[in-house]
């Protein structure tokens, strides 16, 4: 379950026992900090923390000027410079050495627009989209702005808040079509409000090809990171649900039915049959597909003789293919159990999806994280 899906799960129960609760957002980061902006933490009157919104430092301050929030109505918006030693509210002393700026918001039950409805209105249809939300203003004729926002999907549906809804939305297409989060000071005929543009991409999509035990672990620890998983196999005692209860579908495909599949597109597909049969027919169904990932499990031999057995394909795909096709599959990490392997797979796939190249941070020059752009 990933943290958004905790939230979800406490913010209904919450909702059930008509329990009040505010939603904690880290809003803006200065530097360097534990976490990054749209990590979410929800906070029950009475102190119940679901989420994190730090390494654990800034939870207890976030805590009470939360439920300080309930009790008065309003949000807030809170700073911690953890550049500052000096500072009680957190005790890091040198800490992360950055500015993290938090929203503190009170959820209406009744409001199908407050900031928990709107993620969940992303979740149930997962296309990109940007949730554009007021955090500061310079006037006080703005206060009842902090906290506004909206939600643009990529069909251009709009939700959200009335109040600023149309400059909101104005930036939150031009972030979507960067696909870069930002931070923007917007002009108003009332003055400049500032607003966190955060884009929500949906989770990664990954076809696992083959049931056997060693598809497992890697679902398991895939799953474990939102990851949209379908499992495909021919053979029926093993694609089954029962054996892979965190996969969002599990297909019983055979061979021979396995050439006429559409993959999808925007997947990241991993072979793992152990099915010479198998793994020639999954890689022809990908031929021509544009999907950025395709992973071979299996000696270099193995992948050189499939793939001389596709010179009979047009040549430009099989080209296509070569350089999307990773075999021996997943990062050096010294793996030899089922596990270790699925760790091994997981992690290319993790760095490859970020554009990075998998090597230690201690060998990173630049920064750790992309910097949102202001």
């Amino acid at each position: 379950m990933t943290e958004l899906q905790r939230l979800f799960l406490a913010y209904d129960q919450h909702r059930a026992t008509r329990r009040p609760c505010a939603l904690a957002t880290v809003v803006e980061v200065l530097g360097s900090a534990y976490r990054r902006p749209g990590a979410r933490m929800l906070v029950t009157e009475d102190g119940e923390l679901t989420g994190a919104i730090s390494g654990g430092c800034l939870e207890g301050d976030a805590r009470q000027r939360a439920r300080r929030a309930i009790f008065q109505g309003e949000p807030a918006l809170v700073t911690y410079d953890t550049r500052d030693e000096d500072d009680p509210r957190h005790g890091l002393g040198p800490g992360c050495q950055g500015v993290v700026r938090i929203l503190l918001e009170p959820l209406d039950f009744t409001n199908p627009d407050n900031p928990l409805e709107l993620l969940r209105g992303f979740a149930q249809h997962p296309t990109p989209a940007v949730l554009a939300t007021v955090f500061a203003t310079d006037a006080g004729g703005l206060k009842a702005a902090v906290g506004q926002r909206v939600l643009l999907s990529e069909t251009g549906i709009v939700r959200g808040t009335p109040l600023l809804a149309a400059p909101l939305a104005e930036a939150a297409r031009a972030a979507l079509a960067g696909r870069q989060s930002q931070i923007l000071d917007i002009e108003t005929a009332a003055g400049t409000v500032r607003a966190s543009l955060e884009v929500l991409v949906p989770p990664l999509r990954l076809v696992v090809y083959g049931a056997g035990n060693d598809a497992q672990p890697l679902v398991h620890l895939a799953a474990s990171l939102g990851w949209h998983i379908t499992v495909v196999d021919g053979r029926p005692n093993l694609a089954t649900p029962l054996r892979f209860p965190e996969a969002a579908a599990v297909r019983i495909v055979p061979v021979a039915e396995l050439e006429t599949q559409t993959p999808d597109p925007l997947a990241y597909h991993v072979l793992l049959s152990h099915n010479y049969a198998y793994d020639l027919a999954a890689l022809q169904t990908l031929l021509a597909s544009p999907a950025p990932y395709i992973g071979l499990l299996g000696p270099r031999l193995k992948a050189q003789r499939l793939l001389d057995e596709l010179d009979t394909f047009p040549a430009a795909h099989v080209q296509h293919l070569r350089e999307r096709l990773h075999s021996p599959i997943g990062l050096d990490l010294g793996s030899e159990t089922p596990e270790e392997i699925a760790l091994a797979i997981v992690a290319e796939i993790q760095a490859q999806h970020s554009g990075r190249q998998g090597r230690p941070l201690r060998e990173w020059a630049g920064t750790v994280h992309v910097p949102e752009t202001i």
